[in-house]
């Protein structure tokens, strides 16, 4: 899929409505694709990856899944297995608020991966979190089903598709 995020923000750069969102440049590319996009799916979890094993273990269906982390350093909630998970089934990219680790493999690993930076210590799986709610990122609302469009300018969130099929 060929698209431009500054290309959508010229688009949109007069358009105060809220249709197209911009996340700030706190994210740092971890997986083989720099360029991703696809409806997002939702996790909100603190230092508990459960429901993001949950996701990525089940189909993606070309979806980027969002998972708010709460911006802890501490943990990672994503290791170099589930990223070959969500590779094999068929997830678009991931987009981690919080932490990842096995560097080497999520850079081998054909999957868009942005997270705010990596940690080796790994979660306790307990079970804990919440799937498909609204989450609320640097002040943005990111809802499922919106898209996700990242490439190595930025990451912006749209109502809707904004790309040619």
């Amino acid at each position: 899929m060929e698209f431009s995020t500054c290309d959508f923000c010229d688009s949109f750069k007069s358009d105060e409505s809220g249709r197209l969102r911009v996340l700030p440049s706190v994210y740092r590319s971890y997986g083989a694709l720099s360029r991703f996009a696809g409806p997002m799916r939702t996790v909100k979890c603190f230092e508990d990856n459960s429901r993001v094993k949950e996701a990525v273990e089940s189909p993606g269906h070309g979806h980027v899944l969002v998972v708010d982390g709460a911006g802890s350093l501490r943990r990672a909630l994503l290791g170099g297995n589930l990223a070959a998970a969500a590779a094999a089934n068929g997830w678009a990219g991931l987009l981690i608020h919080g932490c990842v680790r096995d560097l080497a493999e999520l850079a081998a690993t054909p999957l868009g991966i942005l997270a705010l930076g990596h940690v080796p210590m790994p979660t306790d799986r307990k079970g804990q979190g919440q799937s498909e709610l609204v989450l609320h990122l640097h002040g943005l609302p990111l809802r499922p089903g919106e898209w996700l469009y990242a490439d190595g300018d930025g990451v912006v969130i749209s109502e809707q598709a904004l790309h040619s099929r």
